[in-house]
Parts: C-alpha cells; sequence; structure tokens
C-alpha cells in the first residue's frame, strides 16, 4: 500500500528546447546526442542545492521539487536565484562542449550543440505525495499544470516562466520586467504565466573543420564509449548535490 500526503511545494521543471529535433534528426550519432544532453541536464542539476530535491529526470528535463510549508516567501526567492543559475550553468556547459568538439567528431549532433536551449517552468501548489518503495511520486493537478506548461505557444525557445501561483508566494526575477503570457489548454482553461528571458553570454562557435584535431577526436570516441559502456553495465548515473 502506497503512503499518500497532501503537501504544499514549489515545482521546477528545467528541460532542454531543441532536444526533439536534435535526436531524432540526427539518429546515426544518436549516442553522441544523448550524451551530450546527459551532459548538459548534469551541468543543471550540478546547479541545483538544497532545498530543491530532484524528483526524477524526464528525458530531456529535470522534475525538481522543494517544500513551501516554512518561510514560502524566503524559499521562493531562493529557488528563482537558483534557476537563474541554471541558465548560466547549461550555457557554460555547452561552450565547453563546443570547444572540446573543435576540430573532432563531424557527426551531427557534435556539429549541433549550439543549437540547445534551456526553459525552466516554476509552479505552486499543493501536490500528493505518494511513496511506493524507495520510489517518490509527485501526482495532482498541479504536476500536470506545470508538465503542461512544457508545451507553451511561447516562440522562443529560451525563457523563465513562472506562474501567477508562484509570482504570489515566491516573488518574480528581482529587477527584471516580465512579460505576461496566456497559455489555455483542454480542460485546464487559460494560464497566465509571467515570463523572463535571462541574460547569458553568447556561445563562440568556431568554423574549424571537422576532423582535423587528434584531441577532439579521442573525445568524440569518448562519447561514444562512456554511454555504451553504462549500457553494457547497466550503471545508473548519480548526482552528488541532490538526493534522488
Amino acid at each position: 500500500m502506497a503512503d499518500l500526503e497532501i503537501t504544499p511545494v514549489y515545482l521546477v521543471l528545467a528541460d532542454i528546447s531543441g532536444y526533439t529535433h536534435f535526436v531524432t534528426l540526427h539518429g546515426p550519432s544518436i549516442l553522441h546526442a544523448e550524451e551530450i544532453v546527459t551532459n548538459l541536464i548534469e551541468a543543471v542539476l550540478d546547479a541545483a542545492a538544497e532545498p530543491l530535491v530532484l524528483n526524477k529526470l524526464e528525458g530531456d528535463a529535470a522534475f525538481l521539487y522543494a517544500p513551501a510549508t516554512d518561510n514560502p516567501r524566503g524559499v521562493g526567492e531562493q529557488l528563482v536565484r537558483q534557476v537563474l543559475g541554471f541558465f548560466d550553468a547549461f550555457k557554460v556547459r555547452q561552450q565547453a562542449l563546443i570547444k572540446a568538439g573543435e576540430g573532432g567528431c563531424s557527426c551531427d549532433a557534435c556539429c549541433n550543440i549550439g543549437a540547445l536551449r534551456l526553459k525552466a517552468i516554476l509552479h505552486s501548489g499543493p501536490v500528493v505525495m505518494k511513496k511506493v518503495r524507495q520510489l517518490q511520486e509527485l501526482a495532482g493537478g498541479d504536476v500536470i499544470l506545470a508538465h503542461r506548461l512544457l508545451k507553451s505557444s511561447l516562440a522562443s525557445p529560451e525563457y523563465l516562466m513562472v506562474t501567477e501561483k508562484f509570482y504570489e508566494m515566491g516573488g518574480g526575477v528581482p529587477d527584471q520586467e516580465p512579460v505576461p503570457h496566456t497559455d489555455t489548454f483542454a480542460e485546464i482553461g487559460d494560464i497566465k504565466t509571467l515570463v523572463y528571458y535571462p541574460a547569458t553570454a553568447p556561445l563562440d562557435i568556431p568554423a574549424t573543420r571537422r576532423l582535423t584535431r587528434p584531441l577532439a577526436i579521442a573525445k568524440g570516441l569518448t562519447f561514444f564509449l562512456r554511454p555504451l559502456w553504462r549500457r553494457v553495465t547497466w550503471q545508473r548515473r548519480t548526482f552528488h548535490n541532490l538526493p534522488a
């Protein structure tokens, strides 16, 4: 029998824009595509800390939450700062991957790392916490809503979206004017949000020819062998700073 508990939480979704196009367009280089995306997700999670808890990884997204029972305003403001840090960490790792692959692998995935972007959703509300053996599951209407917002009609691939419920409890980005936005979802209706566009450094994408730098070629081989080895040995990734 599962243990059930209703508790108010903050919900955070960090999602990589362009992932579907990235992995379907580059089928022959799927292992490189997956390794690149995993590296970027790891960078985001390395920038997260308490009170955030990683609930699960969802392909190209990380689903996190934080209790909103004690000092909800202070926690909300802290989460905004953390999520803004996600964008910087993502861009730093992205630039490092581009630099490491300069003159290396010529597959479509490695040549298009710079096309990926990050978007984040911040929401709040009561959720049902279900614990089945060692697995913690979050359920309820607010969990569904947060995930629906990943399919927002916003044209930009990179943004921080804050729902009105989150804003009322935790506030928004200091010293930045949000852009109001409304999405309409079947069975939910109109959802009003506030959108921020984090200022991040532009990527430096070199025009170096591929397969010309031995060190970068070796890096590409590592990208291929590392996920293959994990699949063979059934290894699971862990994140040192977040409870699973």
